[in-house]
């Protein structure tokens, strides 16, 4: 994991966002970024695992931390001149993920990160990126996250529904008291280091009132929570931000489903469940 090579890049984007015209109907880049020879830096996944409430020392791979070795990749392609949506401002909406068997920690593996297409959503355009983690050609991992650039739209369009936010709660089965330094705990564990989520004052140059919870901490927190083994499938919506430091309640039923809210909002709204195929 290059720290440097990803503040570059989210430098590079961050500059760039003001001259991005976001539309649906905008070309994108169709590179398929692959990168060989990965292999998992063990203290790094063990922060990981203690910032998001996992047991370390596992022989597999936390379901999500995939998403975290291909992160770099994604920036890559979403700082790049021809991507048409702005860094600045980008909002991780929701991510699916198969996990098709054990990954162990200690193999080498191939990450594979494209860009799957650009989508009208109510709020704006969302664009899905694909990221997939091999071994000797066999696919173990996947995950198809959509992000979101809100612009001005023409009339209603397809996206997640609002209704969803007023749907009952599930039952409380925990309360976590979340510290202020949850941002950048998680950030040097996985290498997110965007500012919104590091310090109050970085946060406020974005509009928020305080630094705020990386969407996949959270969504890492409740599956730690629920519990996965052996292929599984986890589908997470992300509705609202969390505020450090801050009280939430973590919420799940029988079915596999799961949530998290707090201060009278729903913050992420999930499932574990057995894979039915590809992500999403």
């Amino acid at each position: 994991m290059d720290v440097t090579s990803e503040l570059t890049h989210l430098i590079t984007g961050a500059l760039r966002s003001p001259f991005k015209r976001p539309s649906p109907d905008a070309d994108f880049p169709r590179t398929r970024l692959v990168l060989p020879g990965v292999r998992v830096d063990l203290s790094r996944l063990a922060a990981y695992e203690r910032v998001c409430g996992f047991p370390t020392g596992e022989s597999g791979l936390p379901v999500t931390y995939p998403h975290v070795l291909g992160f770099p990749l994604a920036m890559r392609l979403m700082s790049d001149r021809a991507f048409p949506l702005p860094l600045l401002g980008l909002v991780h909406t929701s991510i699916d993920i198969v996990r098709h068997g054990v990954v162990p920690a200690t193999d080498a593996y191939e990450l594979a990160v494209h860009i799957e297409g650009l989508a009208p959503h109510r709020r704006g355009t969302e664009a899905t990126v694909v990221t997939e983690l091999m071994s000797r050609g066999e696919r173990l991992w996947e995950s198809r996250s959509t992000y979101l650039a809100r612009h001005r739209t023409q009339g209603a369009a397809s996206g997640h529904r609002e209704e969803r936010r007023q749907a009952p709660a599930l039952p409380v089965l925990g309360q976590w008291r979340l510290a202020g330094d949850v941002g950048r705990r998680y950030g040097a564990a996985s290498g997110d280091r965007n500012p919104i989520h590091l310090h109050p004052l970085t946060a406020r140059l974005f509009g928020f009132p305080r630094a705020i919870a990386h969407g996949m901490w959270t969504v890492a927190r409740c599956v730690a929570a629920h519990g996965t083994s052996g292929s599984v499938a986890v589908r997470a919506r992300f509705m609202a931000p969390v505020l450090l430091p801050g009280v939430v309640t973590y919420g799940a039923d029988a079915s596999g489903r799961f949530e998290l809210r707090g201060d009278g909002r729903l913050h992420l709204s999930g499932e574990v469940r057995a894979p039915s195929g590809a992500a999403g």
